[in-house]
């Protein structure tokens, strides 16, 4: 797009400098973050994507984003295309439904996962040593399993984009002590109000992840976290609680002992695991069928955690 300046681009969100404009307390640096349809599994991302899904993704987040204000504020701006600056506005048939205007933040590079049921990583941990992320669990457990209390069992990123659990030590090392228990506190409050939300709703939140930044002080976007600065605040950034982000589950066909139905990309990985493709770059074309159904779920996921249509 003309005039834009692409920040970074991952498997789904496009990010892009919007300058500095007008936020919370006067002028604050921004960016345009925009969800396309792009869909990955395994690790690369598909030929085709999913209609609408960058849709439900942005606009769970902007749900969540302001239902869990009150526990913590968040990078948004507005999501209001004619608060956006040029050249953004006139691209609104483009970024309508799909973007948000953000303040920078000085991300923290730790993966913060909550853990309410023991699935995917947790239960091949657990599986293979009775401990999930160096916890102690009781034994017995069996694969989706609700835990006797939800786990923070932090990540992060390696070179190739797969997630590594870390203990917390790690996690206050990176971040600084205080921080860190900072991280934790939020991540489990923010899991517990969610889980609660959801149920009522007809949905298990298993699992998810947030991410976490500072803003205020001498921050820069980047730079590493040695820990909370006097000025600086922690807030919630990029996605919130997406079926992208977080393993959601129908409460009225929930069964452990297996893995469980989901809202995301389930339809997905069960067709790639039917072909004799090696999970490496180029990932296969996906069929019709699959690409609507997966469409569906995603649509089904906003409905039913906002009660509406989108």
């Amino acid at each position: 797009m003309e005039g834009w300046v692409l920040v970074a681009r991952g498997k789904v969100r496009d990010l892009y400098d919007a300058g500095r404009v007008d936020g919370p307390g006067g002028k604050v640096d921004a960016l345009l973050f925009v969800a396309t349809d792009r869909i990955s599994a395994f690790d690369c991302v598909m030929p085709n994507g999913i209609p609408r899904k960058g849709e439900v993704l942005t606009q769970t987040s902007l749900f969540w984003f302001e239902k869990l204000r009150h526990l913590v504020a968040n990078h948004v701006i507005t999501a209001n295309i004619a608060e956006y600056p040029e050249p953004f506005r006139a691209a609104a048939d483009l970024l309508r439904g799909r973007s948000m205007l953000v303040r920078k933040a000085r991300m923290i590079p730790v993966e913060c996962v909550v853990r309410g049921y023991l699935s995917g990583s947790g239960w091949k941990d657990y599986r293979a040593s009775g401990t999930l992320c160096g916890m102690a669990l009781p034994a017995g457990l069996r694969e989706s399993d609700r835990l006797p209390e939800p786990l923070f069992t932090p990540a992060t990123k390696a070179p190739s984009g797969h997630d590594i659990n870390i203990p917390f030590s790690e996690v206050e090392k990176i971040a600084g002590r205080e921080l860190a228990a900072k991280m934790r506190s939020l991540s489990l409050s923010l899991y517990k109000k969610a889980s609660e939300w959801a149920e009522s709703r007809g949905i298990i939140l298993a699992d998810t992840k947030f991410e976490l930044g500072l803003i205020g002080g001498e921050s820069r976007a980047g730079d590493r976290p040695d820990g909370e600065g006097e000025s600086e605040q922690l807030i919630l950034c990029d996605e919130a609680l997406t079926p992208d982000s977080s393993r959601y589950w129908p409460r009225d066909k929930y069964s452990p002992g297996g893995p469980q139905p989901s809202f995301d990309k389930q339809f997905v990985r069960d067709y790639l695991e039917t072909l004799a493709w090696n999970k490496q770059p180029p990932a296969p074309a996906l069929p019709a069928d699959v690409v609507e159904r997966t469409s569906q779920k995603y649509l089904e996921a906003y409905r039913l955690l906002t009660g509406r249509q989108l």
